[in-house]
């Protein structure tokens, strides 16, 4: 059941750290967009100890919540219904109250990634490389089976996690292939490079960007571009940037914790953007 879109509502992003938190710029702008002027939206520093109680606090003016790490698979015991999407990864990034007190947990992250890249023409590859195998690993995964065809090469700097994205694969019905991370240069000539790494990471991966590369996805958006997203795009590359990602994801959020479709992605994206600047 959908929560009712006429009352004063509440939502607000938790994780920590937060304060570098853009959801809630992009939330306020689609509030302000749809005419929702009693709806708020603010970010809580809440780690995984206080996250039951966070949740034992609401009252029903509560709409939803977005989760950032540490938080996403800390939440999961909280919640009476997760999504086949979050459950595939273990992450849930959304949290919906119904209008019976229900809460309910998605993952927009993993469509976000694949709207993010139909934007740019993206609908489908034949295999595809990701540098990283963390958290965002797994969701970028999860966005590749619903658009690759063949295999992904996953550029990792341990067994262990090696170990970790294979099983994924198997979970989510992709080919998976591991490879050390000093090989990560060949990564750069995959039809699709999705960089899930913390930043700086990548930046001695730029001077192995091929004279003619195809799509970098790099997850980060501040700093903002990236030393290798700078150099793909210099080659002309096409690159999608954390930012598509991160206004995609909240579209999916503010339709889901609203019921007004559709979120106003362009002022959100263009809210985001100027946000990002003026830091």
């Amino acid at each position: 059941m959908r929560p009712r879109a006429t009352d004063a509502r509440r939502a607000a992003v938790l994780g920590s750290p937060i304060a570098h938190s853009l959801s809630p710029v992009l939330h306020r702008t689609a509030y302000r967009e749809l005419g929702l002027a009693d709806w708020s939206y603010d970010r809580f520093e809440i780690d995984e100890e206080a996250l039951p109680g966070f949740f034992g606090d609401l009252g029903p003016e509560w709409a939803g919540l977005s989760l950032t790490m540490p938080l996403k698979r800390a939440v999961i015991p909280l919640l009476d219904e997760v999504s086949e999407t979050a459950a595939a990864v273990e992450a849930v990034n959304t949290v919906v109250f119904t209008e019976d007190g229900r809460r309910v947990g998605d993952n927009t992250d993993i469509p976000g990634m694949v709207a993010a890249l139909r934007e740019r023409g993206i609908e489908q590859v034949d295999s595809a490389a990701i540098l990283g195998a963390g958290a965002t690993a797994s969701s970028a995964l999860a966005a590749l089976a619903r658009i690759c065809t063949g295999e992904v090469v996953a550029y990792v700097r341990s067994a262990e996690r090696a170990a970790e994205m294979r099983q994924w694969g198997e979970r989510l019905d992709v080919e998976v292939r591991t490879e050390d991370w000093a090989l990560a240069a060949q990564a750069l000539r995959a039809p699709l490079v999705i960089a899930t790494t913390p930043a700086g990471t990548t930046d001695a991966l730029s001077a192995a960007v091929p004279e003619r590369p195809a799509t970098l996805f790099d997850v980060l958006y501040d700093p903002w571009p990236t030393d290798l997203a700078a150099r793909w795009s210099g080659y002309g590359g096409a690159v999608v940037s954390g930012l598509d990602l991160l206004v995609h994801q909240a579209v999916l959020q503010v339709e889901q914790m609203t019921g007004r479709v559709p979120a106003p992605l362009d002022a959100m994206r263009k809210a985001g953007e100027q946000a990002l600047a003026s830091r």
